[in-house]
């Protein structure tokens, strides 16, 4: 932060991302393509608030301890940035590109949690997400030095492109396309069995009818 202008100005005026710091009502006025439109937006689709992140603990250091809460604290708005839910293969989609955009260990080693991921979500991490990640977290610029309250009124596509971010695909879409796909599957196949079941009911009425 010490190498950017910007995050020179976060660490001397030291903001906070609070539901008191932050006008939510007034962020729900802004147009729904705007940084803070878009952000209230995803944190009312997901159910969480700006208050969501615990406090920092155990950090001796004033500076350090006010880096790790503005990476907490401003955690949600890299949601909003790229869109990706807070289920689990989201958040770990989300930490790889922390990790390759600030490597902060602590990211780093949240991505053991892809041992966790489903067969399914695993395999689109590594095909999908984990590449989307480590490209645009190297390439773009550190997200730590965005001055968020600063951004609210900007367009969201118009930060991804000076930040070099570009938009992954719709994980939440691609979530419940498969879900739609996996209850067709199973209605279809009970409607088969159901056919198969009334098969032999049927041969038998025929078989008992008289002659």
């Amino acid at each position: 932060m010490l190498a950017s202008p910007t995050g020179r100005r976060i660490l001397r005026d030291r903001p906070r991302i609070t539901s008191q710091s932050l006008d939510l009502p007034h962020l729900r006025t802004l147009p729904p393509n705007s940084v803070g439109g878009t952000y209230v937006a995803w944190l009312d689709r997901e159910g969480v608030t700006p208050d969501s992140r615990a406090g920092v603990r155990y950090i001796d250091d004033e500076e350090c301890a006010y880096v790790m809460q503005r990476y907490r604290e401003s955690h949600d708005f890299y949601h909003a940035l790229t869109g990706l839910p807070v289920v689990r293969e989201g958040e770990v989609a989300l930490k790889a590109f922390e990790f390759a955009n600030t490597m902060l260990p602590m990211t780093g080693l949240s991505l053991l949690a892809v041992a966790t991921l489903k067969p399914a979500e695993r395999a689109r991490f590594w095909s999908v997400y984990g590449p989307w990640a480590v490209r645009n977290g190297l390439r773009s610029d550190e997200v730590i030095n965005v001055y968020w309250e600063e951004e609210m009124e900007t367009d969201v596509d118009a930060l991804r492109a000076r930040l070099g971010i570009e938009a992954p695909p719709d994980l939440r879409d691609i979530r419940k396309r498969e879900r739609a796909e996996k209850k067709r599957m199973k209605e279809a196949a009970a409607a088969v069995a159901a056919a198969a079941a009334a098969q032999p009911a049927v041969a038998s009425g025929i078989n008992a009818s008289p002659v």
